[in-house]
């Protein structure tokens, strides 16, 4: 059975155009990789981590991460903490910032986060967790999602426990890796258990892991029942196969269009991050958007030895130069970041 990937969803009452969620990942999911992922089809985008510790405590980078543009809607921010207090207050100021939803992180395995008691670290920790939920869903109104693995250990099934306590105490969605968190990102995920937890809730639940086609996506709504699919890793530097999901057909880039797309990703990202701390974000994406056959891989490696931002792009409009028009094109048709940056309230600031 097909199904039908540009079809409206629901989170409460937060209206989603397409199946296809774009993942929240760290150290990826900046406002340019959102503003693309939405033009690409995605119906949904999430913000990378952002720790309530950091909200609470007035971290200057950790507050850029409540920066919302006004063409990424519906928005999902993502907050990871493990106390009640500040995770609430993080989430007013993501309700302040003009988000749509407000997404938990119970599933994260990197050490750093879970050595603090958040992430992965909860699905161990049922009372805790729901005890957050609970918290979160009574401080805001916008819808609670909470991002859940299987469980800590290979072979879990703690989701199927925690799951239903998590809608109980407030969770209007639930997203689904099904994979440990000793698993990381090895094996495959097992969606048999997505299919068990959305018998268990009466919420939306989105399918995570492995959607790397529409073929692929597909055969995990139809057999699971979810209501979405989450496509991370899949994306990176890959936005054509967000269309491919959603859409159908053969979405494989030209070089120009390859070149075009990383060349505006660059310029938004200088905009967004600063070309000192961009210079050094972007070199990862590099190798995403020039692998897969694109461009030898000596041209990725030269471009990895180049100083600045703006070296990068002229080499790349070198290597190809139909890409020049294409960038206008594009950059003719969207509205540049700073002009679609909703301001943030001054009470996020805490200053009034």
């Amino acid at each position: 059975m097909n199904v039908e990937l540009r079809s409206t969803w629901w989170i409460r009452d937060v209206e989603i155009p397409t199946r296809l969620v774009l993942a929240p990942m760290a150290g990826v999911s900046v406002q340019a990789f959102r503003r693309q992922g939405r033009r690409y089809g995605a119906g949904l985008v999430c913000s990378e981590m952002v720790s309530c510790a950091g909200i609470e405590h007035r971290n200057e980078r950790t507050l850029g991460y409540l920066r919302v543009a006004s063409d990424e809607h519906p928005l999902a921010i993502q907050l990871f903490g493990c106390e009640p207090a500040p995770m609430v207050e993080a989430a007013r100021m993501v309700e302040a910032a003009g988000a749509d939803i407000v997404d938990l992180n119970f599933g994260c395995p990197v050490r750093k986060v879970t050595r603090t008691g958040a992430g992965a670290t909860l699905l161990e920790d049922p009372n805790r967790a729901a005890r957050l939920v609970d918290a979160v869903a009574q401080a805001v109104e916008l819808p609670v999602s909470v991002k859940l693995r299987r469980g800590v250990k290979n072979g879990s099934r703690a989701c199927l426990e925690l799951g239903p306590r998590l809608v109980e105490a407030g969770a209007a969605s639930l997203a689904l890796h099904p994979r440990s968190a000793e698993q990381m990102y090895t094996g495959t995920a097992d969606h048999a258990l997505t299919g068990e937890l959305v018998s268990l809730v009466d919420v939306p639940v989105v399918a995570s892991g492995d959607i790397v086609s529409r073929a692929r996506a597909q055969t995990v709504l139809a057999t699971t029942g979810a209501a979405a699919v989450m496509v991370g890793r899949g994306a990176q530097g890959n936005p054509w196969v967000l269309r491919e999901i959603v859409e159908g057909g053969d979405c494989e880039p030209t070089r120009e269009e390859v070149a075009a797309e990383l060349v505006l990703f660059i310029r938004e990202s200088v905009r967004e991050l600063g070309e000192r701390r961009a210079s050094g974000f972007l070199k990862k994406f590099y190798g995403w958007y020039l692998g897969q056959g694109r461009f030898p891989k000596a041209f990725k490696q030269e471009l990895l030895r180049l100083d600045s931002p703006e070296e990068v792009e002229r080499r790349l409009f070198a290597a190809a130069p139909g890409a020049i028009e294409l960038v206008e094109q594009l950059e003719a048709e969207i509205p540049s970041g700073d002009e679609v940056t909703l301001e943030l309230p001054i009470s996020v600031y805490g200053g009034g």
